[in-house]
């Protein structure tokens, strides 16, 4: 079972932050890209725009499952905090595409201009370090852990 306070500590730094890592691999070949996102803290997923003709958009269509990281980058290691995730990245369609496109272009207004489709990344498992809680801490976070709905 995953830890509620766990959770709510993810959220609120996944809130926080709005650039992404992620690593796409297909076919023998991989390549990773910073994104923006927005998160969506009911399904546990980060949205994001990126065009299919990108290298790293290519390959998710090919594969969705998707590695990364989510970190700042603080003035001291007692202030490092930081997400490991595993997921999976998909092209959202219909009402899932308005609603994404709408909480996104709200955090990023200039993004209304863009006709880039509209990407979720459902998260499956968390690995977050926040040594401001503790040198070394990790609160751990897994999809199949979860009463959350699939």
């Amino acid at each position: 079972m995953n830890n509620p306070d766990d959770l709510k500590h993810i959220l609120k730094f996944l809130n926080k932050n709005h650039v992404l890592a992620l690593c796409a691999a297909a076919d023998g070949e991989m390549w990773s890209a910073n994104c923006f996102y927005v998160t969506d803290a009911e399904n546990l997923s980060l949205y994001f725009m990126t065009e299919l003709k990108t290298l790293h958009g290519t390959l998710m269509a090919k594969s969705p499952q998707v590695v990364g990281t989510i970190a700042p980058h603080p003035k001291t290691i007692a202030l490092i905090k930081g997400i490991q995730y595993r997921g999976e990245a998909t092209i959202l369609s219909g009402e899932e595409e308005s609603h994404a496109r709408r909480l996104y272009c709200k955090h990023f207004p200039v993004a209304i201009a863009m006709k880039a489709p509209v990407w979720a990344l459902k998260l499956n498992s968390i690995k977050m370090t926040d040594n401001a809680l503790g040198f070394g801490k990790k609160l751990l976070w897994d999809r199949t852990l979860s009463d959350k709905p699939e």
